[in-house]
């Protein structure tokens, strides 16, 4: 059952323009021959994006039941994308961290998504006026996703912190 309302003509390009970047992010994946689900892939992104984490506040983010975060997370560390380590202020506290080569596929799979973005938005370069630039920005800030330059600050702390 679908609502009628004023803003069902963007909401019905916005469901058409999801299942099309995720498809990107599908193929993306697939072109890195990783074992990552998309669920997966987004943990994988939230600790790049956010820095270490707790299991519950990946879970949070992800807006799974802390059991599913917790799974989820095993098998990223199971396949060595992802490690724990222990808070040196205080050793019940593990956090999860990216490892180098979960950085190496966030950082693939992002390259390969930014391609196919550029390649689509030089074939539809007439419709992207300022106020669809401005409506889609207003939308990810909406869904509380990081700007690109706040995102790539995240993911160079990240880094860093792969190096101590």
């Amino acid at each position: 059952m679908q609502p009628s309302s004023d803003h069902e003509p963007a909401v019905l390009a916005l469901m058409r323009a999801s299942r099309a970047l995720v498809g990107l992010t599908v193929r993306a994946l697939a072109d890195v021959e990783a074992d990552v689900t998309i669920p997966q892939f987004r943990a994988l992104v939230v600790l790049a994006t956010r820095g270490s984490m707790r299991g519950a506040d990946i879970a949070e983010e992800l807006n799974v039941n802390p059991s599913t975060g917790t799974r989820m997370t095993d098998r990223l560390v199971g396949k060595g994308l992802v490690r724990r380590v222990r808070s040196t202020d205080d050793r019940r506290v593990v956090q999860l961290r990216l490892s180098a080569a979960g950085r190496d596929i966030v950082e693939k799979v992002m390259a390969r998504r930014r391609t196919e973005l550029e390649r689509i938005v030089a074939e539809t370069a007439p419709v992207w006026q300022p106020a669809v630039t401005d409506a889609l920005t207003a939308f990810a800030v909406a869904a509380g996703e990081m700007p690109e330059q706040e995102w790539w600050m995240g993911w160079t702390r990240q880094a860093a912190e792969l190096q101590d």
